[in-house]
């Protein structure tokens, strides 16, 4: 059975939209051949020009496209293909674009960033590293340059000045971690001359599969090292390394959680000598434990992460690769480290954070390129709005993809993988076996090994010649094992007599949890109208099958009827497996979809601390904003010392005249002003306190400096750091209310917003401490001043 027909009627669709358009600029491409290198160069003015009076970008698309596609020609000797239009067009129009592996999405890239850049207010191009970012950069932005706009690089280990003048520029091209670190550095900046980046208007996102879904959830973290003691995760290493599954916690596989068991509570109590782990005076310990489970439980060697040199690296689980410089948070990786008994690093201390995800719902506009977009066509339109659209290939598909071959279990399943590379070799056909993880790729490899066939292994242990590898990966006979590094950024080369053998064939070892990482490694076979065969052999014993409903699951495998190589015979086994993969697709699906529910919450009360702190940064009055501190704290406190539901006589007057006392900067508030009052009242007596403080001279002027500014922001940065912490904490124990029949999210929502505004009521009190012991210290250093004077005379 062959496979892609869905996506060539999606693709047909895509044609009829924008044929017209299509047709319009291939009649403009022989006059833009006539026109001189000034007269092309002069068409980006001219559009400029248009859009500023009026036009909009529909209007000057056709004509924009056309110069792009000549100037193309000129600076890199590139035609773009009509296909390559169409994928240009569905961008500019906010969609995503599929475009398969090899049909130039680099081009692609040109048409739509330069239209949006003519707007004057940026435009991104963001890609999956920092390679590729230097190479669009360096090849795409010739393009740009020739025609007259300014283009830019936006890298990690840059100088603040160098970022502001990329950020300037028309284009920018860089990752999207780092655009996304760009901008909370931003917002923790102390003077508004610092900020590299203008605000958020339109982002191209290469491999936008990759970025946001595979990594939607990824924290982008900037941290500082805390001194929490290495000591206590070796200790609650220890103690849960004996724990077992439904006896001392319980294991929610599909969505990788893990939670104690009354009887694992038990015993961390009995092991530290405690009472309730869960009360507050406990929360460090609680927290150290579920990191230790964590790491036993769900964080696994080879998979997750490896040992390079006695440090613990990260394993990216959708490419295969090492993520360099990247670290778990909120203590995972040193409760990691504790497991594996190498050196406990510094846990980070949490400054700001931010999900890819919410990351990029700043921009005004969105878009994006893939080679596998279709099967999450759903995901993308309800979390980002962007509809995808399936491009047509320029030629022809050639590719076969075979049906599953599907074994009882995975030695069956190896043996039948070996026996097939045997085949292959002894007809010289290149083969890339997919694999979807470090332990299984180096399996296999022992494997080939015994059987005495050459072969190269690519995983996250040999990323360093992935480049030379992939380079040798098309040639006759080659054998390359790699996890599913191998299954983007790279085209993979044939020469004439591999295609005359049959072109590239893809063997995959597993099915992965997403189709859409399935058809990325299919994708690396049959580029251009080569000639290429997928097939994957599997088994029931497969990682998939793990994290589906296990009742379910054996209760299928005991219909199922093998041959004697153990193939199993069942036709209808092929769906179900599809099922399956659906199933779970959907429940990663949930997961995200949860995510981002809990992280709107943060997100909500970073919009509100930003734009509190740009506010900051940008006025030149801190006065008013001072004084409606004072006033909406005076009254804050007012309210909770002197309820309405209580009589005047159950008021605790000491207490609120305590503290409104410490508020007010230069008297305080007595018993006799408020005794025997009503609410209102007392609520007016301290507004006319207030009043009277800021006609005082002493005020103005130090609300008139910069020191009351660096107070606000100190304050708000010190405080906002100590609620992020707080908020991680509280959703690391959220899923519990789902036992109590309360919906987790609500719970969060609720429990988040009361520590919000305890955040909020405690911030604004300590900046009013700090501007009254301000105002103090200039009261004595003025007293002083004088004695001196004094004595001088």
């Amino acid at each position: 059975m062959l496979l892609g027909l869905k996506a060539s009627s999606e693709s047909n669709k895509t044609f009829k939209r924008f044929k017209k358009s299509i047709e319009t600029i291939n009649k403009l491409e022989s006059s833009y051949q006539k026109l001189s290198d000034l007269e092309l160069k002069e068409k980006t003015l001219l559009f400029k020009e248009a859009l500023s009076n009026g036009k909009s970008i529909d209007d000057i698309s056709e004509e924009a496209f056309a110069t792009v596609r000549e100037a193309a020609f000129r600076v890199l000797g590139l035609r773009a293909y009509d296909v390559q239009l169409i994928g240009g067009l569905a961008l500019l129009n906010n969609e995503i674009a599929e475009m398969q592996t090899g049909e130039g999405k680099t081009l692609v890239a040109a048409f739509p960033s330069y239209v949006k850049a003519l707007e004057g207010k940026g435009s991104h191009v963001i890609t999956v590293n920092e390679y590729l970012a230097n190479r669009d950069y360096e090849t795409i932005g010739k393009i740009h340059e020739f025609l007259g706009l300014t283009v830019g690089l936006n890298i990690s280990q840059m100088e603040p000045v160098e970022k502001q003048q990329a950020y300037l520029c028309d284009l920018t091209y860089g990752t999207g971690s780092e655009f996304g670190f760009d901008y909370l550095r931003d917002n923790m900046v102390q003077d508004i001359s610092q900020r590299v980046q203008r605000p958020l208007h339109f982002a191209l996102i290469d491999e936008v599969d990759s970025i946001l879904i595979d990594e939607a959830k990824t924290p982008l973290v900037i941290a500082s090292k805390s001194s929490e003691s290495a000591n206590l995760f070796k200790v609650t290493a220890l103690v849960v390394e004996s724990f077992q599954n439904d006896v001392d916690y319980n294991l929610e596989v599909n969505t990788k959680q893990v939670f104690l068991t009354d009887e694992g509570v038990n015993k961390i109590e009995r092991a530290f000598g405690i009472n309730n782990l869960y009360d507050a005076e406990h929360q460090l310990l609680n927290h150290f434990v579920n990191q230790s489970l964590k790491a036993l439980v769900i964080m696994r060697k080879d998979i997750d992460y490896i040992i390079r040199e006695g440090k613990i690296m990260l394993v990216d689980q959708f490419t295969g690769r090492v993520m360099d410089g990247r670290s778990y948070s909120n203590g995972l990786h040193q409760a990691i480290e504790a497991k594996e008994g190498v050196e406990i690093t510094e846990e980070n201390q949490t400054f700001a954070t931010i999900t890819i995800q919410n990351y990029f719902q700043l921009y005004r506009s969105l878009s994006g390129l893939t080679g596998t977009a279709l099967t999450d066509k759903d995901e993308f339109l309800q979390t980002y709005g962007l509809a995808v659209s399936v491009i047509p290939t320029n030629r022809d598909r050639q590719r076969i993809d075979l049906e599953d071959v599907v074994y009882e279990t995975s030695e069956q399943k190896y043996k039948k993988i070996i026996d097939t590379v045997k085949e292959l070799y002894k007809e010289k056909r290149p083969v890339l076996i997919g694999t979807t993880s470090i332990e299984q790729s180096e399996k296999l490899a022992e494997g080939l090994k015994k059987a005495k066939i050459p072969h190269q292994l690519l995983n996250a242990k040999s990323e360093e010649l992935e480049a030379e590898m992939i380079s040798k990966a098309g040639k006759q006979g080659m054998i390359t094992i790699a996890t599913n590094m191998a299954g983007r950024g790279t085209d993979i080369m044939l020469d004439e007599k591999v295609k005359q053998a049959g072109g590239l064939f893809i063997l995959g070892t597993e099915r992965h949890e997403s189709r859409r990482i399935d058809n990325q490694l299919r994708g690396r076979a049959g580029r251009q109208g080569d000639p290429g065969t997928t097939q994957f052999v599997i088994s029931l014993e497969d990682e998939l099958f793990n994290l589906y409903d296990q009742e379910l699951i054996e209760n299928w495998k005991k219909k199922v009827k093998t041959d004697e190589s153990g193939r199993v015979l069942s036709t209808k086994a092929i769906k179900y497996i599809s099922n399956v993969q659906e199933a779970i697709e959907s429940i990663h699906y949930s997961s995200r979809s949860h995510m981002l529910k809990l992280e709107s919450v943060i997100e909500n009360q970073r919009d509100t601390i930003y734009k509190l702190r740009n506010e900051l940064l940008e006025t030149d009055n801190i006065r008013d904003r001072a004084e409606e501190t004072m006033r909406s704290t005076g009254l804050m406190i007012i309210e909770q010392e002197c309820q309405e539901e209580l009589v005047a006589e159950e008021w605790d007057l000491a207490q609120l005249v305590k503290q409104l006392s410490e508020i007010l900067p230069f008297e305080s508030f007595s018993m006799e002003d408020i005794k025997g009052k009503e609410r209102y009242e007392i609520e007016a007596e301290f507004l006319l306190k207030v009043k009277h403080a800021f006609q005082q001279e002493e005020l103005l002027q130090l609300c008139q400096s910069e020191q009351v500014r660096g107070v606000y922001l100190q304050t708000l940065d010190q405080n906002w750091i100590r609620h992020l912490e707080n908020m991680q904490n509280l959703k690391e124990g959220i899923n519990l209310h789902s036992y109590g029949q309360e919906d987790p999210t609500r719970a969060f929502e609720k429990n988040g917003f009361a520590l919000f505004q305890e955040m909020t009521f405690d911030l604004n009190k300590e900046i009013l401490n700090r501007i009254k012991l301000l105002l103090q210290m200039e009261f004595n250093q003025n007293i002083t001043d004088q004695a001196l004077s004094t004595m001088e005379v």
